[in-house]
């Protein structure tokens, strides 16, 4: 049992669930950057690159919502710690298998079995740092958890530079394994421990949905992390096909995916700083949204217009980059004993969004005749729409103690 409060956000929790969310991020984004190299050489070409691609993406993150369900609700039954070991050994073990496929349905699969893997590392590590520090220094490790995170997803847009895609699989699953060293010391939170032994539901989704109230501030939390995947999963991922549509010579979709990490990376740095400065977490994401909207209307006149798109690339992902106070905000609003199930599966439906957006903006093109881009852009008026309301009607949580129950 680890009774020890950290007042220093270098800490073996935070320390655990960084690297945790560091090939977290490297593992999730390596399928964007290997899109097209991995389906050309499984005999793919043309639209099927698109079409399987995203069908693709869509099976993994339909993974990553199951995983989520599922890793939640073991995380507060039985323990976060529990989670992070039992995640990194199934995406490890994808990981090693997706660097071996020979056709589209096993890749399929494989990246399932990646997704349901991957689900639980975001959630409990920021659960378990939140619950390890005190309540005026848990923002700081959550900003090292999430710049992590964001560096990862940089080192798999590097990779795909001098990385294979086999190979890069294969590394991402032996990292993984090598991750698990580190896990061996990780201690379990005060506040789960002191929770375990209460006889108050854990894990329970129907405690989670039953309430008005309580259901309301979780859609509302999915909802503000929904523009982070609608432009990376959708925008950044889908670079290739719209330089080709408005002829945009010399787009290099590793250039844009670095370039939107970046800004991620920088994004959760300055605004989780900001946020622990001005003692405010909703105002610090509204604040980043407003800047993400306006970033990605500048990208969208880019590309209507035709020119380079790698500075907008950058700006969006700075605009995006709440990802750090976000995932804390979501973790200080509920009660020990649904923490993870819900910070578990808020990470990973506003992730898995993008299966319903895909075939949203797919809809709607083909209802109004309208092409990729303009669908593309009508869906992210949606999206950032919706955010905004969500974060405005949420009420502020910084200086909230997590040491409380749902009942």
């Amino acid at each position: 049992m680890n009774n020890k409060t950290y007042h220093s956000p270098f800490n073996i929790a935070v320390l655990a669930a960084g690297l945790g969310f560091f090939i977290d991020a490297f593992d999730l984004f390596l399928f964007n950057v290997y899109r097209i190299p991995s389906l050309k050489e499984l005999g793919l070409t043309g639209t099927e690159l698109t079409r399987v691609g995203e069908w693709l993406l869509s099976v993994q993150m339909l993974g990553m919502m199951v995983g989520g369900i599922l890793s939640g609700v073991i995380a507060d039954k039985k323990g976060r710690v529990t989670v992070m070991f039992g995640s990194i050994l199934l995406y490890s073990v994808s990981n090693l298998a997706n660097g071996f496929v020979n056709d589209v349905t096993t890749y399929a699969i494989i990246r399932f079995f990646a997704g349901v893997g991957l689900a639980g590392e975001l959630g409990a590590g920021i659960t378990l740092v939140g619950e390890s520090m005190s309540i005026k220094q848990r923002g700081y490790g959550t900003i090292l958890v999430a710049t992590l995170g964001a560096l990862g997803a940089i080192t798999a847009g590097l990779s795909g530079a001098f990385l294979p895609w086999r190979e890069a699989f294969i590394v991402a699953g032996v990292a993984g394994f090598l991750l698990l060293f580190v896990r061996v010391k990780s201690m379990e939170s005060s506040l789960f421990e002191s929770v375990k032994q209460k006889s108050a539901s854990k894990g329970s989704l129907i405690l989670l949905l039953s309430d008005k109230k309580r259901m309301a501030k979780y859609l509302a939390c999915i909802a503000m992390g929904v523009p982070i995947w609608y432009s990376v999963g959708l925008l950044i991922t889908l670079s290739p096909e719209l330089a080709e549509l408005h002829n945009i010579s010399g787009l290099k979709l590793s250039v844009c995916f670095i370039l939107f990490q970046c800004g991620i990376a920088s994004g959760d740095l300055s605004s989780g700083l900001i946020s622990q400065w001005l003692k405010s977490r909703k105002w610090v994401i509204f604040g980043f949204m407003m800047l993400g909207v306006l970033a990605t209307v500048f990208h969208f006149s880019r590309i209507f217009h035709g020119y380079d798109l790698s500075v907008t690339s950058f700006i969006m992902g700075l605009g995006c980059g709440y990802l750090s106070v976000f995932v804390t905000t979501t973790a200080e609003h509920f009660g020990t004993n649904l923490r993870v199930t819900v910070t578990a599966t808020v990470t990973n439906f506003m992730r898995g969004a993008v299966t319903l957006l895909i075939p949203f903006h797919q809809w709607i093109e083909k209802q109004f005749d309208w092409s990729l881009s303009t669908g593309l852009a009508v869906t992210g008026m949606f999206v950032w729409t919706l955010a905004i309301i969500s974060v405005v009607s949420l009420p502020e949580t910084y200086g909230k103690s997590m040491d409380y129950l749902e009942e």
